[in-house]
């Protein structure tokens, strides 16, 4: 029996069919806002009010996607970095992501909403940027 929750995006070829499940799309969609410039990571989502950082592990983490027939939708959760323009990044996430799952299954993206869950702050500050010259 099919599971028609996972695998609703099927086309039919002349030698077969190809069904590409919703963890695909969600896996492609994590690599993509992780290759981004200024995006720390994905966040798993609220626990408890605490968000949970989450590494490259698990690149479907932090992706809720809603794939149909033909189209998908995607909702990310993402840390940014520190000092970057989050529109600006936010912006460029949706684009490659878009350009990704488009490119890789043939879905249309039709909505890719980016949630900001935080913002990652260096861990160390360098030693010397508190030495004064004199």
């Amino acid at each position: 029996m099919e599971n028609e929750l996972s695998e609703k995006f099927t086309e039919q070829t002349d030698v077969g069919m190809v069904k590409i499940g919703d963890e695909v799309v969600a896996i492609i969609a994590g690599i993509a806002a992780s290759e981004v410039k200024g995006v720390a990571g994905m966040s798993g989502g609220i626990v408890g009010g605490i968000t949970e950082f989450v590494g490259k592990k698990n690149p479907s983490k932090g992706v809720k996607v809603e794939v149909g027939e033909k189209e998908a939708a995607v909702d990310l959760y993402v840390i940014m970095e520190f000092g970057v323009r989050i529109p600006e990044v936010a912006h460029e996430i949706q684009q490659n992501v878009k350009r990704a799952i488009e490119n890789m299954t043939g879905l249309t993206v039709v909505e890719i909403n980016v949630h900001v869950q935080g913002v990652n702050f260096p861990n160390e500050v360098k030693e010397e940027d508190h030495v004064r010259v004199k």
